[in-house]
């Protein structure tokens, strides 16, 4: 299975950022949600960013938050959304991280969700409203499982708490932009690059940035800013919802989009 180290040494030589798209697993069906992420594979993301729905998604904002009773309706489930994965797995041997929330994991039972996680093919998972403090709720079933473990850090995040944070982290740190939920933005954030700045000093670990990365000059801006990884969820989340009476529509905007990023973030050779 590919790892986080082998993508961002991979990339690190290139001196180009990871694309890592978000999609909730499943949106809007399972088979066009599959059609949806071979599509993105096909036309450049590095890294799988992947969301099982939940019911009460508070990191979340409206276009997410659709996208999770789009696929809660269609009758997605934890079991549902492992052999999800195992087909993308099937497709292509490609690093996936579960975004998700406790709650499913707790239901489900740590050790075996992580055991499972990891044999469907994930390569971490993130908990968005567990807290660092609360860390020991899930890294040794992590570790036991053969998994990369990935935190939060925000913008008001502090100097030793950052420390702790990535003394936890073996994946991947989720730097947030910006104070308040995920959606799409029209102007990016100025508080990336003193967090990037902050972080860089700290740790070596690998650090993505997320949240309000809507536009290709956002995700250029981000990369230029020295992130390894540029996630981008809302954004092609709302290209599913606008586009939901032609799959074929659909396929081809997320397509172009994630070429026409992936061209942004790219170091150019003139």
């Amino acid at each position: 299975m590919k790892t986080y180290t082998q993508v961002f040494s991979e990339l690190g030589k290139l001196k180009r950022a990871a694309l890592i798209p978000f999609f909730v697993i499943g949106d809007p069906d399972f088979d066009t949600g599959l059609a949806i992420v071979k599509t993105a594979i096909d036309a450049g993301a590095d890294i799988l960013e992947l969301g099982i729905p939940f019911s009460d998604p508070i990191a979340d904002g409206p276009t997410i938050q659709k996208a999770d009773i789009r696929v809660m309706r269609s009758g997605m489930n934890v079991k549902k959304a492992l052999e999800f994965i195992r087909q993308v797995k099937d497709y292509k041997d490609i690093p996936i991280g579960l975004l998700m929330y406790y709650n499913l994991i707790y239901q489900y039972g740590a050790e075996r969700f992580f055991r499972d996680s990891h044999e469907a093919g994930v390569n971490s998972i993130l908990a968005a409203d567990l807290s660092i403090d609360d860390a020991n709720e899930i890294i040794p079933a992590a570790e036991s499982a053969g998994l990369d473990t990935v935190f939060i850090v925000t913008p008001n995040t502090g100097p030793e708490r950052m420390k702790v944070i990535a003394s936890k982290t073996t994946g991947f740190i989720y730097a947030v932009s910006l104070l308040g939920v995920t959606g799409s933005r029209e102007k990016l954030s100025d508080m990336i690059e003193g967090l990037l700045g902050k972080l860089k000093v700290l740790t070596n670990v690998p650090v993505c940035v997320g949240f309000g990365i809507s536009k290709t000059e956002h995700a250029a801006a981000v990369a230029q800013a020295g992130a390894d990884g540029v996630i981008i969820g809302s954004r092609i989340v709302d290209l599913i919802e606008h586009n939901l009476s032609s799959r074929d529509q659909m396929l081809a905007e997320i397509s172009h989009f994630i070429i026409e990023v992936k061209t942004a973030i790219s170091p150019r050779t003139n």
